[in-house]
């Protein structure tokens, strides 16, 4: 099922840019003179996006994909599904989501922030990265043992087993002598804080971050963020609802090596791609 999975989102990634190099190889129009060509984040600034933007479905595509294959099995995956087997799988979800959200938007906008840069040069020192991040992907990949997945398991929840009892000792929820209401409240809100807190310190510098840097610098930035959104909720949803079952069955080095694959190939692009595209 893993592999079928990973390979969907690899064929998928390798049609986008398919279809984005077959559109640069069409004929341009006469219309554009070298007077009125604006760059990129012009572009943007001055006519929004859409859905049906060829800019922003390719940014869409690209995020999506890079986000499924550094998410799957990745630290934050691990933290959700632990906590959706102890606690409730909506609290968990809403506080992770929530946190990988903002940390994405956060990305995006920082990666977009760089266009004031000449387009010639993100382009291709991006591409550069993406590069450098397939290669050690790839490594890493080829040195994991196919049990990674499991030891990441028990690794993250162990430190969340920690977590609880330095709470515990520390205080109580105090039930009983409090309102019932007011006690149940407290306690939602605590597990979508701890959901929130320890996704956030997990993804903070986490691989699909930095990737999501690169993709909003070269990538139309509001696709990067719509797709890596969709990313992580498709991901957390899957840990959440899949729970111990999925997270220690997932194959996490077939995900890194299809990954650095992935990386690879947006890297690539550059060879076949202008920047001004």
């Amino acid at each position: 099922m893993w592999r079928k999975l990973t390979f969907c989102v690899f064929l998928y990634s390798s049609l986008s840019l398919l279809n984005q190099v077959m559109a640069d190889n069409e004929p341009e129009t006469m219309q554009d003179t070298a007077e009125s060509k604006k760059s990129f984040a012009e572009e943007l600034a001055e006519k929004g996006s859409s859905i049906s933007d060829d800019k922003f479905l390719h940014g869409f595509l690209a995020s999506l994909s890079v986000i499924i294959v550094s998410e799957l099995g990745d630290k934050t995956f691990f933290i959700a599904a632990i906590m959706a087997m102890k606690h409730p799988r909506t609290t968990v979800f809403a506080g992770a989501i929530a946190s990988l959200a903002i940390m994405h938007v956060m990305a995006s906008f920082f990666g977009y922030a760089t266009t004031v840069i000449p387009r010639v040069i993100t382009y291709y020192l991006s591409s550069f990265l993406f590069a450098v991040f397939g290669l050690k992907m790839l490594h890493e990949g080829y040195r994991m043992s196919p049990s990674e997945g499991q030891e990441e398991f028990e690794e993250v929840n162990e430190e969340l087993r920690k977590r609880e009892e330095k709470e515990n000792r520390g205080g109580s929820l105090e039930l009983g002598a409090q309102n019932p209401d007011v006690s149940v409240f407290s306690f939602v809100g605590k597990i979508f804080l701890q959901a929130f807190t320890m996704t956030f310190l997990a993804e903070w510098g986490d691989r699909s971050q930095l990737a999501t840097v690169i993709l909003a610098a070269r990538e139309d930035v509001y696709g990067v963020c719509v797709g890596g959104i969709l990313g992580h909720a498709l991901c957390t949803g899957l840990a959440v609802v899949g729970g111990r079952i999925i997270a220690t069955r997932i194959s996490v080095r077939t995900v890194t090596l299809i990954g650095g694959v992935v990386f690879l190939l947006f890297a690539l692009s550059a060879l076949v791609m202008s920047p001004e595209d």
